[in-house]
């Protein structure tokens, strides 16, 4: 698939919430939806109320719809849950996931140790990589993906200038900023990120949708 037929597969439902439509449906972090579009597949970063939200994850979530999380979170969700931690590769509908870690490096909202989650996912020959909630460090540069979701509001996460310099070290086909205009971060942040790495890769923006 070309990734400007991948992008437009993407939908961003706000904050870490992002949505793929191909082979199979995959969420991310599914965070104040509106939608009750059914997932085949739901990826749960960490257990933090904004990313692991029961409450949520009941919206699209069917007797075939499969969970990859880490502990701490699988002990909040029901059905096919299946715990992950960083260094783990597992396949489920036919997709490949490699799990990779997200971690604070100068706070402590998100320490090493809790072995919080990115995910590495290769849907229809495209692989996406979804950050999760982690400031840029140095397992990135190791990272190779078609799409990168990246936070960019600070405060728990990198900043939009940390975000550039992990774009940088990761070199995407695409980089798209996630993480802000919810409960931290403005869409000012997305344009800074976006303004200092257009005349070096593909930066996109996406629209907030809602169903």
């Amino acid at each position: 698939m070309k990734l400007d037929d991948a992008i437009k597969k993407i939908h961003w439902l706000g904050h870490d919430t992002i949505r793929l439509e191909g082979s199979v449906v995959v969420y991310f972090d599914p965070f104040q939806i509106t939608t009750t579009r059914p997932a085949d597949l739901i990826l749960i970063s960490h257990d933090h109320f904004d990313h692991c939200s029961p409450e949520d994850v009941a919206r699209i979530q069917r007797d075939h719809t499969v969970i990859v999380t880490d502990a701490s979170s699988a002990g909040k969700l029901k059905g096919d849950v299946r715990v992950v931690a960083p260094g783990d590769r597992v396949q489920v509908k036919g997709l490949d996931i490699e799990v990779l870690p997200a971690y604070n490096t100068d706070k402590e909202f998100h320490p090493k140790e809790a072995d919080m989650l990115a995910f590495l996912v290769t849907m229809d020959g495209v692989r996406y990589y979804h950050a999760g909630d982690t400031d840029f460090i140095p397992e990135m540069k190791n990272v190779k993906t078609d799409i990168a979701f990246l936070p960019v509001s600070g405060t728990y996460v990198m900043t939009a200038e940390q975000a550039v310099e992990a774009a940088r070290a990761i070199k995407p086909g695409v980089a798209i900023p996630m993480h802000y205009a919810a409960i931290v971060g403005s869409e000012e942040d997305a344009l800074k990120f976006k303004k200092a790495l257009e005349k070096e890769m593909k930066v996109v923006v996406l629209p907030k949708e809602t169903d």
